[in-house]
Protein backbone atom coordinates (compact mmCIF):
# COMPACT_ATOMS: atom_id res chain seq x y z
CA UNK A 1 0.00 0.00 0.00
CA UNK A 2 1.38 3.46 -0.87
CA UNK A 3 1.35 6.31 1.24
CA UNK A 4 -1.44 9.05 0.13
CA UNK A 5 0.26 11.56 -1.86
CA UNK A 6 0.05 15.40 -0.24
CA UNK A 7 0.73 18.04 -2.24
CA UNK A 8 1.54 21.91 -0.40
CA UNK A 9 -1.01 24.37 -0.13
CA UNK A 10 -1.22 28.52 0.30
CA UNK A 11 -2.18 30.00 3.51
CA UNK A 12 -2.17 33.49 3.82
CA UNK A 13 -1.76 36.05 6.86
CA UNK A 14 -1.23 39.28 7.48
CA UNK A 15 3.09 39.86 8.34
CA UNK A 16 4.87 43.34 9.50
CA UNK A 17 5.97 45.14 5.85
CA UNK A 18 9.80 44.48 7.57
CA UNK A 19 9.63 41.20 8.52
CA UNK A 20 12.21 39.44 6.96
CA UNK A 21 9.93 37.36 4.70
CA UNK A 22 8.26 40.58 3.71
CA UNK A 23 11.07 42.51 2.82
CA UNK A 24 12.68 39.66 0.99
CA UNK A 25 9.41 39.32 -1.49
CA UNK A 26 9.49 43.08 -1.75
CA UNK A 27 12.41 43.08 -2.80
CA UNK A 28 12.05 40.66 -5.16
CA UNK A 29 8.83 41.90 -6.61
CA UNK A 30 10.37 45.51 -7.23
CA UNK A 31 13.28 44.00 -8.75
CA UNK A 32 11.19 42.21 -11.18
CA UNK A 33 8.39 45.10 -12.57
CA UNK A 34 11.54 47.55 -12.37
CA UNK A 35 13.68 44.99 -14.69
CA UNK A 36 10.95 44.29 -16.36
CA UNK A 37 10.30 47.80 -17.52
CA UNK A 38 14.29 48.79 -18.02
CA UNK A 39 14.80 45.86 -20.18
CA UNK A 40 11.85 46.64 -21.90
CA UNK A 41 12.24 50.50 -22.76
CA UNK A 42 16.17 50.48 -21.95
CA UNK A 43 17.52 47.27 -22.76
CA UNK A 44 19.37 46.74 -19.53
CA UNK A 45 17.86 45.55 -16.33
CA UNK A 46 17.59 47.72 -13.55
CA UNK A 47 20.90 49.94 -12.61
CA UNK A 48 21.90 48.32 -8.86
CA UNK A 49 22.58 51.68 -6.98
CA UNK A 50 19.06 52.70 -8.59
CA UNK A 51 17.14 49.20 -6.98
CA UNK A 52 18.81 49.46 -3.54
CA UNK A 53 17.67 53.34 -3.21
CA UNK A 54 13.85 53.08 -4.91
CA UNK A 55 13.43 49.23 -2.55
CA UNK A 56 14.71 51.16 0.33
CA UNK A 57 12.44 54.38 -0.37
CA UNK A 58 9.26 52.72 -0.26
CA UNK A 59 9.22 51.17 3.19
CA UNK A 60 5.42 49.80 3.16
CA UNK A 61 4.55 51.43 6.26
CA UNK A 62 1.57 52.56 4.39
CA UNK A 63 0.47 48.88 5.59
CA UNK A 64 0.20 49.51 9.14
CA UNK A 65 -3.34 48.63 10.71
CA UNK A 66 -5.91 50.08 11.44
CA UNK A 67 -4.67 51.92 7.66
CA UNK A 68 -3.54 49.41 6.23
CA UNK A 69 -2.53 45.51 5.77
CA UNK A 70 0.17 43.05 4.16
CA UNK A 71 -0.82 39.64 3.68
CA UNK A 72 2.27 36.77 3.23
CA UNK A 73 1.23 34.11 1.11
CA UNK A 74 3.32 30.81 1.85
CA UNK A 75 3.21 27.23 -0.51
CA UNK A 76 4.00 24.30 1.61
CA UNK A 77 5.46 26.98 4.48
CA UNK A 78 7.90 29.06 2.24
CA UNK A 79 6.96 32.57 1.62
CA UNK A 80 5.92 32.80 -1.69
CA UNK A 81 3.87 36.15 -2.27
CA UNK A 82 2.37 39.10 -0.86
CA UNK A 83 -0.58 41.89 -1.52
CA UNK A 84 -0.67 44.71 0.29
CA UNK A 85 -4.28 47.12 0.85
CA UNK A 86 -3.80 50.71 2.63
CA UNK A 87 -7.22 52.30 2.63
CA UNK A 88 -7.17 56.32 0.71
CA UNK A 89 -10.61 57.00 2.34
CA UNK A 90 -13.22 55.21 4.81
CA UNK A 91 -14.83 53.01 1.94
CA UNK A 92 -11.84 52.91 -0.87
CA UNK A 93 -8.84 50.27 -0.22
CA UNK A 94 -5.94 50.25 -3.07
CA UNK A 95 -4.33 47.19 -3.86
CA UNK A 96 -0.87 47.55 -4.27
CA UNK A 97 2.50 44.80 -4.20
CA UNK A 98 0.09 41.85 -5.82
CA UNK A 99 3.21 39.08 -6.59
CA UNK A 100 4.46 35.65 -6.72
CA UNK A 101 7.63 34.70 -6.58
CA UNK A 102 8.03 33.12 -10.13
CA UNK A 103 9.14 29.86 -9.24
CA UNK A 104 5.80 28.93 -7.65
CA UNK A 105 3.38 30.70 -10.50
CA UNK A 106 1.07 28.77 -11.68
CA UNK A 107 0.21 27.07 -8.77
CA UNK A 108 -2.86 28.96 -7.70
CA UNK A 109 -1.36 31.49 -5.18
CA UNK A 110 -2.44 34.57 -7.05
CA UNK A 111 -5.98 34.51 -6.58
CA UNK A 112 -5.78 33.10 -2.87
CA UNK A 113 -3.62 36.29 -2.28
CA UNK A 114 -6.37 38.47 -4.14
CA UNK A 115 -9.13 36.55 -2.60
CA UNK A 116 -7.42 37.43 0.99
CA UNK A 117 -6.94 40.86 0.23
CA UNK A 118 -10.44 41.56 -0.74
CA UNK A 119 -11.31 40.05 3.12
CA UNK A 120 -8.79 42.14 4.52
CA UNK A 121 -9.93 45.70 3.09
CA UNK A 122 -13.44 44.65 3.82
CA UNK A 123 -11.76 44.46 7.57
CA UNK A 124 -10.64 47.54 6.93
CA UNK A 125 -14.05 49.29 6.23
CA UNK A 126 -13.41 49.15 2.36
CA UNK A 127 -16.84 49.12 0.21
CA UNK A 128 -13.72 49.09 -2.98
CA UNK A 129 -10.66 48.21 -4.10
CA UNK A 130 -8.76 50.46 -6.55
CA UNK A 131 -5.02 49.46 -8.11
CA UNK A 132 -2.66 51.13 -11.56
CA UNK A 133 -0.73 48.68 -13.23
CA UNK A 134 1.84 48.61 -16.55
CA UNK A 135 0.65 47.76 -19.30
CA UNK A 136 3.35 45.49 -19.79
CA UNK A 137 1.90 43.37 -16.78
CA UNK A 138 -0.51 41.46 -19.12
CA UNK A 139 -0.33 38.91 -16.10
CA UNK A 140 -1.31 40.84 -13.77
CA UNK A 141 -4.23 42.45 -16.00
CA UNK A 142 -5.38 39.55 -16.64
CA UNK A 143 -5.94 38.16 -13.11
CA UNK A 144 -7.64 41.00 -12.23
CA UNK A 145 -10.03 40.76 -15.26
CA UNK A 146 -10.70 37.55 -14.36
CA UNK A 147 -11.77 38.32 -11.05
CA UNK A 148 -14.47 41.28 -11.41
CA UNK A 149 -11.94 44.25 -11.71
CA UNK A 150 -13.09 46.45 -14.76
CA UNK A 151 -11.18 49.16 -15.94
CA UNK A 152 -11.77 52.89 -15.20
CA UNK A 153 -10.60 55.80 -15.99
CA UNK A 154 -7.20 57.39 -13.80
CA UNK A 155 -7.31 58.05 -10.55
CA UNK A 156 -3.67 59.18 -9.92
CA UNK A 157 -1.27 60.09 -12.17
CA UNK A 158 1.48 57.80 -11.51
CA UNK A 159 4.63 57.82 -13.85
CA UNK A 160 4.22 54.28 -14.61
CA UNK A 161 0.74 53.71 -14.41
CA UNK A 162 -0.94 53.26 -17.49
CA UNK A 163 -4.10 50.84 -16.40
CA UNK A 164 -6.37 51.34 -13.81
CA UNK A 165 -8.90 48.94 -12.48
CA UNK A 166 -11.14 48.80 -9.31
CA UNK A 167 -13.45 46.16 -8.06
CA UNK A 168 -16.74 46.87 -6.19
CA UNK A 169 -16.70 44.74 -2.76
CA UNK A 170 -19.74 42.93 -1.80
CA UNK A 171 -20.67 41.00 1.24
CA UNK A 172 -17.92 38.53 2.88
CA UNK A 173 -17.61 35.20 1.15
CA UNK A 174 -17.71 34.15 4.93
CA UNK A 175 -21.14 36.16 5.05
CA UNK A 176 -19.19 38.60 7.62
Amino acid sequence: MTAPRTTPSWTVAPEPFDSPAAAALWRAYYTEVSDRWYLLHEGHPTDPEELEREVAADTGDCFVPPGGVLLVARYGGEPGGTAGVRMLDADTGELKRVFVREDLRGKGGAPVLLTAAEEAARGLGAERLILDTRGDLVEARALYARHGYVETAAHNDDVYAEHWFQKRLGVSVSGE
